[in-house]
């Protein structure tokens, strides 16, 4: 007889878009550099009601591209 494999079994899926906040974290980044580049239009985002969010692909090709800068 097959069993289910528990939700826990499997890994999280990685949400497609993020808070600005949680993308500092996760880039290891300061917000205020987040709003800076946000502020400059070097990293785009969507705008939702009062809410920011950053796409992690977008988030992947900026910071890749500062990399690339250095």
């Amino acid at each position: 007889m097959a069993t289910l494999a528990s939700p826990q079994s499997q890994p999280a899926a990685e949400p497609e878009t993020v808070s600005v906040d949680d993308a500092a974290r996760w880039a290891g980044l300061g917000r205020s550099t987040l709003y800076a580049a946000i502020g400059s239009g070097a990293l785009p985002t969507i705008k939702l009601g009062k809410r920011r969010l950053v796409r992690l692909a977008t988030l992947r090709a900026w910071l890749a591209a500062l990399e690339g800068r250095s």
